[in-house]
């Protein structure tokens, strides 16, 4: 509940903090004493537009702050704050401050923690339901009307809301199969036609480099030929160099033992000898080794190109090819197969449609019940209310299949006529501003809402009314508040202040040129005063005060 709010410098409010307790509070005052600018300050914290006419004359900037205290923080509000990652304690009490500058720039801060505008309209719902004369929030907004009746019906909106979750999904799958059948069907051709390249050209993960270095060898052998055709002709042949070596240690060897140094000479020519050997040997592998078929260097060149070209086409690495072969077999395979898989999906999309429709119709049967018996709670609360030529009537209508969505297939909305023989239409659209809010206090009774706003505003509420049918509207005001928790009325009826268990008394005092608005909690004695001020007019008599007493001790 609202705790305590904090102003500076707006209009004519210079400085003014207020205390706020459960139940029911009441502010009262003259006309034009400055009700509404407390409502403006309010409006701040709840994400309103910040106009720089907010700014008191003279200053540079005001402020708001508004503090909240839960015994449990809402879901709502927690999430909120998660989101926007604003922390807070456990037991700690929300602060929200808005700022506003003379040039029409605001700042925001939710537990001085720095926040947008957008968080505070986020948190708005949970923290002040306010219900003024030109007010279309809380209950005026058709959208919040089905959940309202659900919540007073009970319907099992949890379970509608996973079937529509399990329908959705089961589309979802279906629109994507189809998709995807669509596609392959459409690429069906391109897909044959690549496949029977690939599979004619028999890619192997691999194959390109040892195509590679098969190639490259093959072209280091034409490369070399003439060269080792020319080391072959002086190796081989009876007048080769390694010929006339092995004439000339023949010689030696018959003479070597003639002379030590003739020895020698044979040792190193043998020596000669055998290494040239070794030498003619390594040619002759080199020779085979670097032999090259023409036709064979040939193939594995366009073999090669092959490859390469139809890695080009796919935008792939030749590597690739035998999976992207694979890849399209699959897509092909999920053509044939597609159809199959289409219709085991269809099957399961209608079963989870029907779940669905089964589901809406119980949640259906139940608003339309639910709809009665609010029906008849609000109009038993019209008639204390001056409002008995009045008729109150939920709607729930059908909705078309492309509106059906995770709260079912109703439409619903709060519909009255405010004459015998009119027809029914929107509660802002045919009812006045006094009226309207009856008819939210009377629906407000109804619903015996719980988990909603943490306080309740009511704006003038017994505007153009009085006797018996203000003192109805207060004593639904306070079994409201009793109800709620918090509710403040802003109000000119002394029936409906005598039921606030907090009176606050707003008044406009000007000195020179300068006028402000202060507001004050009033004690039993100054209530009794304002009371009879209310009854009386600017000069109370010995008799208001007498009828304050009375209204004060009938609470």
């Amino acid at each position: 509940m609202l705790t305590r709010l904090s102003i500076r410098n707006i209009v004519l409010i210079e400085a003014l903090d207020l205390d706020f307790a459960r139940g029911l509070g009441v502010l009262t005052g003259e006309t034009g004493a400055g009700k509404s600018i407390l409502l403006d300050a309010l409006g701040l914290i709840l994400g309103d537009r910040a106009e720089s006419g907010l700014v008191r004359a003279g200053e540079d900037k005001a402020s708001v702050t508004a503090s909240f205290d839960f015994a449990a923080l809402p879901a709502s509000i927690a999430a909120a704050l998660d989101d926007a990652d604003i922390a807070i304690e456990p037991g700690e009490p929300l602060l929200i401050r808005r700022q506003v500058k003379a040039d029409g720039g605001s700042k925001a801060f939710v537990n001085d923690q720095p926040a947008s505008v957008a968080l505070l309209r986020e948190l708005a719902p949970a923290l002040v339901e306010l219900h003024g004369q030109h007010d279309d929030r809380g209950l005026v907004n058709p959208r919040g009307h089905r959940l309202l009746l659900d919540r007073y019906a009970g319907t099992d909106a949890g379970g509608l809301d996973r079937a529509y979750a399990a329908w959705a999904k089961a589309e979802a799958q279906l629109a994507e199969a189809r998709d995807a059948v669509d596609q392959a069907k459409a690429d069906q051709d391109l897909l044959i036609a690549h496949l029977a390249e690939l599979t004619a050209l028999e890619p192997v993960a691999g194959e390109e480099v040892r195509l590679a270095g098969a190639r490259a060898d093959m072209q280091k052998g034409e490369k070399l030929s003439d060269d080792l055709e020319t080391l072959r002709h002086l190796w081989e042949g009876s007048d080769s160099p390694l010929a006339a070596l092995r004439v000339a240690a023949r010689k030696l060897d018959r003479i070597a033992e003639q002379h030590p140094l003739l020895t020698e000479a044979l040792d190193a020519l043998d020596r000669a000898v055998i290494e040239a050997s070794e030498a003619e040997d390594k040619l002759r592998s080199a020779a085979e080794a670097l032999v090259h078929d023409p036709h064979e260097l040939e193939r594995a060149e366009t073999r090669l190109f092959e490859l390469r070209a139809a890695a080009r086409k796919h935008r792939c690495e030749v590597d690739d090819l035998p999976e992207l072969a694979r890849t399209m077999r699959s897509r092909l395979d999920a053509i044939e197969g597609g159809e199959a898989q289409l219709d085991a999906l269809e099957a399961g999309a209608r079963e989870a449609r029907g779940a669905y429709v089964t589901a809406a119709e119980a949640a259906h049967a139940a608003r339309i019940a639910g709809a009665q018996r609010l029906d008849a709670a609000v109009a038993a609360e019209l008639a204390p209310l001056k409002l008995d030529a009045a008729r109150f009537r939920t709607s729930v209508t059908l909705l078309p299949e492309d509106r059906w969505g995770s709260a079912g297939m109703d439409g619903v909305e709060f519909l009255i006529s405010t004459n015998p023989g009119a027809d029914f239409a929107p509660l802002n659209k045919i009812a006045s501003g006094g009226e309207l809010s009856r008819f939210i206090l009377a629906l407000k009774v109804a619903l015996a809402e719980q988990g909603g706003a943490a306080t309740i505003i009511f704006d003038e509420i017994d505007r153009g009314v009085g006797g018996a049918v203000a003192s109805a509207i207060g004593e639904r005001l306070a079994r409201l508040a009793s109800r709620e928790g918090q509710l403040l009325a802003v109000t000119h009826s002394p029936q409906v202040a005598a039921r606030g268990a907090q009176h606050y008394f707003i008044a406009k005092a000007s000195s020179g040129t300068v006028t402000r608005t202060s507001v004050v909690l009033l004690d039993p004695a100054g209530r009794q005063e304002e009371i009879a001020r209310m009854l009386s007019g600017a000069e109370v008599t010995p008799e208001a005060r007498a009828q304050a007493d009375r209204l004060l001790e009938g609470v």
